[in-house]
């Protein structure tokens, strides 16, 4: 069985939305899923909701394993973001704001798991850049 890391704009666009929910069953079927520590405190820190803040809390619950970010993880993607962001000629908030997806890619690359994302841009370029298998949703 493979492993899949869920990104934050999936879970977004699901509780507020109801989107993909065929897709979310298709990857519970194909994959294991576990969490990621950065997605879960992206989570956090936007639920502003009641709702919002009850959803992520029972995620945060029910999660078996958290997968975090190593010290090697934060140094290399400091390395990553300068050298994509310097080719791409970004500013300073799109350097930051590209932090933690990096973040997750590199945590799921550890595991040799698949991030599911709608996130097409930025995933785009560190499925390449780091040879991350990437499962985009529409």
């Amino acid at each position: 069985m493979r492993w899949a890391v869920i990104d934050t704009g999936v879970y977004i666009d699901y509780w507020e939305h109801r989107k993909h929910d065929d897709v979310l069953a298709e990857v519970r079927r194909t994959f294991i899923v576990r969490q990621s520590a950065v997605v879960l405190s992206e989570l956090r820190r936007g639920a502003r909701t009641g709702d919002a803040r009850k959803f992520v809390e029972r995620l945060a619950r029910v999660a078996t394993t958290w997968w975090a970010p190593l010290d090697e993880d934060w140094w290399e993607a400091g390395r990553l973001i300068q050298a994509i962001g310097d080719s791409r000629d970004w500013d300073t908030n799109k350097r930051r704001d590209f932090q933690n997806d990096v973040l997750i890619a590199l945590t799921a690359r550890r595991y040799g798991a698949t991030v599911v994302t709608t996130n097409r841009q930025d995933f785009a370029i560190l499925g390449r850049a780091l040879d991350v298998s990437v499962l985009m949703v529409d």
